[in-house]
This record gives structure tokens, C-alpha cells and sequence, in this order.
């Protein structure tokens, strides 16, 4: 009897050693492909404009895996990837004077102007698809895929989204916003 509790003691031990393995394990790997940096900062542009702070987690791992400092081929910069024209643009609607484009590289400002610009996307077009696709390819892309009947049946959403990129975008997005909804969760856990 006493070797049988033995046993069992030991087996126990080795079920909460290879969980404890695991649990780090994909804590390692989340931290490493799914960061949570700047998550105040996302939480607070995610009540203000409407959005989900996961899709904002999303949008940033997809566009610049959270480095401030990314700067892509085309010139958008980082965090949420806003090209100059676009944060030149944004800046005085969003009641920001003597806006100068190398502050796109701070954090809190480049979260708040990507989400208003998304958020601005989102009410324009009435679906998150739509304004994600806008949001990758541009506004004037989408309204010709919108009043095109090879990519859109009614106007206001997308069957078929013709640039390859721009489709790739959406599930990378849609992919990242589901695992951000449980890295989340997670982190509120032990906050």
C-alpha cells in the first residue's frame, strides 16, 4: 500500500512538473510572438474610440510585431504603421497642433492616432473588414472594390478582396485578434 502511494505521489509530482513545463513553455512563446507591450495605452485608445483591445493588440502585431521603431518599405512607421500623408492628416482632426512626423515613433501618440484612424474607418464603412482592408490598402482602393460587383454584391462589404496582401492582412488579423482575446485574459489574471 505504502509503494502504491509512492507511486502515486511521484506520478502527481510528474504531471505538475511537465504542466509547469508547458505553462512556461507557452508563456515563452507568448511573450516572444505575442507581446503585450504599451497595454495601458491600448486599453484607454480602446474605450475612447470604440474598439476592442484586442483587435488593437492585433492590428500592432501585425503591422510592426510592437516594435515603436519599425519603419516599413513603403515609409510607415511605428507601431500601428501610419504613413506621413495619413498622420498629417489626422493630426489637426485629432486637435494636434505643431504636429511633427518623427513624434509617429512615440508610442502613446501612434496608438492613439492608429486607433482613431481605425476607429474613423470603422464608422465610414460600417464593417470591420472593410476598414481593416482600408486601413491596409487604402480608402480609395476599397470604395473601387465597393462599387465593383466582382468584389462586392451590395456595396458595403467585400467577397473578394483582389490585392493578395491586403487579404493575407485580414487573417493575420483576424488570426492574432483571436489569440490576443486569451493573452488578455491571461494577463488581467495576474495583473
Amino acid at each position: 500500500m505504502r509503494k502504491k502511494k509512492r507511486n502515486i505521489g511521484k506520478f502527481l509530482l510528474l504531471v505538475i512538473g511537465f504542466v509547469t513545463l508547458i505553462s512556461i513553455g507557452m508563456f515563452v512563446y507568448q511573450t516572444r510572438y505575442y507581446p503585450l507591450r504599451y497595454f495601458d495605452t491600448i486599453q484607454e485608445c480602446a474605450v475612447e474610440y470604440g474598439l476592442e483591445p484586442e483587435l488593437i493588440c492585433a492590428v500592432i502585431n501585425t503591422e510592426s510585431r510592437f516594435n515603436k521603431d519599425a519603419v516599413s518599405r513603403r515609409g510607415a512607421s511605428g507601431l500601428m504603421q501610419i504613413i506621413d500623408s495619413t498622420a498629417y492628416w489626422l493630426a489637426p482632426k485629432m486637435g494636434i497642433d505643431d504636429f511633427d512626423y518623427d513624434q509617429i515613433f512615440e508610442p502613446a501618440l501612434n496608438i492613439q492616432m492608429g486607433c482613431y484612424y481605425l476607429s474613423m474607418l470603422e464608422r465610414q464603412y460600417g464593417d470591420l473588414n472593410v476598414a481593416l482592408s482600408a486601413y491596409n490598402a487604402g480608402s480609395g482602393n476599397v470604395d473601387q472594390w465597393l462599387q465593383d460587383s466582382e468584389y462586392s454584391d451590395d456595396g458595403q462589404t467585400l467577397k473578394h478582396i483582389p490585392f493578395q496582401e491586403t487579404q493575407d492582412y485580414i487573417e493575420r488579423i483576424t488570426k492574432n485578434q483571436k489569440i490576443y482575446l486569451y493573452v488578455i485574459k491571461v494577463y488581467n489574471l495576474f495583473k
